[in-house]
């Protein structure tokens, strides 16, 4: 099995926390659809004998493309491809694109999954965030989309910022929970240095993210949803009924994907690759038939330290049979590291896997660099 990440690199406004790559200008919008179709043909073959199973319209906001802009991304995918067995397409959206109308014409694509950047309900949080919608679209959006029938929902909420109260972020996790999301993504505020959020934290115009404050919503958040009958999957991932995220549950498993789409990022099991992060070196290049990436071929070492990070977030955490596997060499220096935090508390070890706890997963960017390999092997 393996995926596809489409990049769609427009927005109509900049969120001032946001480092991701975009750009607020429509004028190629033409073009770089004709490129992300040509970069499909030429990358037909880098998921060879793999079958396609899911599809991530990711960004950017995916949602200001049209349903036929998105059927024909969509049916070059499965044309060019010998393997298609599509479980899951994937389109995140900010709320004030899903109109009613634009709900209806979603629903003559292949997209079953909205990935809807809800972030607050309340609106002066949203001003501060300089988000394009207001929470009377936010509550519409996923109404709406219901009532469509779409109901593989999840949406995106953010916490640990100065506005956020403790009563407010209960406020936002409780109205999640009692609108019927199966899915629900949060993510503390990070201060990224080229953001304007960063800028305006320099010049004193607002004060610094708290971590103490990010910590207890943290705590707070795991506890109401875990109450609700929700699995806490992945660090930032919360799901009813088993409804993970296919496509990024098999970035955290390890599975090949293939990204298309200034930006985007691929993978092999080898290999790592990476698009240029420019909209018109990227049409430029796509137009004269060559792809804009550069590639890199992992060592030993960055396969166990990136297998370590990643299955470290999940629920089902590092797999003892994995280890002894295929990195036997290091396998004993990885378990012997682990007790310290075995230890703290932080982290549970059965026969079959090491787990963080929940207090260990504020610490998950720390336990991993820990338990990382420093020598080739």
């Amino acid at each position: 099995m393996a995926g596809v990440y489409v990049h769609i690199p427009f927005c109509k406004q900049a969120c001032y926390y946001c480092d991701f790559h975009f750009s607020t200008s429509f004028k190629y919008k033409d073009e770089m659809l004709d490129a992300l179709l040509k970069e499909i043909d030429l990358q037909k073959n880098f998921l060879e004998n793999e079958c396609i199973e899911t599809i991530y319209f990711g960004g950017g906001t995916p949602s200001v493309l049209s349903a036929d802009e998105i059927n024909r991304i969509i049916d070059r995918i499965t044309s060019v491809n010998k393997q298609i067995a599509l479980k899951e397409v994937t389109l995140e959206t900010n709320p004030d694109d899903l109109s009613s109308e634009k709900i209806r014409a979603l629903r003559s694509t292949p997209v079953n999954r909205f990935s809807i950047g809800i972030q607050s309900f309340f609106d002066k949080d949203l001003k501060w965030m300089n988000r394009a919608h207001n929470s009377k679209e936010a509550e519409f959006c996923i109404k709406g989309s219901q009532d469509a029938g779409f109901e593989n929902l999840t949406i995106d909420l953010i916490y640990g910022y100065p506005l956020l109260s403790e009563q407010k972020w209960l406020s936002n996790i409780n109205k999640s929970i009692g609108m019927g999301i199966p899915h629900i993504s949060c993510y503390s505020m990070t201060v990224e240095p080229k953001t304007a959020l960063a800028a305006f934290i320099r010049k004193g115009e607002q004060p610094k993210m708290d971590d103490e404050q990010s910590a207890q919503h943290f705590l707070t958040l795991t506890s109401q949803l875990q109450n609700a009958g929700f699995e806490h999957y992945e660090i930032s991932n919360f799901a009813k009924d088993a409804q993970y995220s296919m496509h990024n549950t098999n970035y955290w498993k390890g599975v090949k994907y293939l990204g298309i789409g200034p930006s985007a990022h691929s993978f092999d099991g080898c290999t790592r690759q990476w698009n240029i992060a420019n909209n018109a070196h990227y049409i430029t290049a796509l137009s004269k038939g060559e792809i804009p990436a550069e590639k890199e071929i992992l060592t030993n070492r960055e396969r166990v330290n990136e297998y370590i990070m990643t299955s470290l977030r999940t629920m089902w955490g590092i797999q003892i049979s994995k280890l002894e596997k295929e990195f036997s060499h290091v396998y004993p220096e990885i378990i012997k590291y682990t007790q310290q935090f075995i230890d703290k508390g932080w982290v549970n070890k059965t026969e079959k896997s090491i787990c963080l706890t929940t207090e260990g997963k504020l610490y998950a960017d720390y336990i991993s660099s820990e338990l990382f390999i420093e020598d080739e092997f």
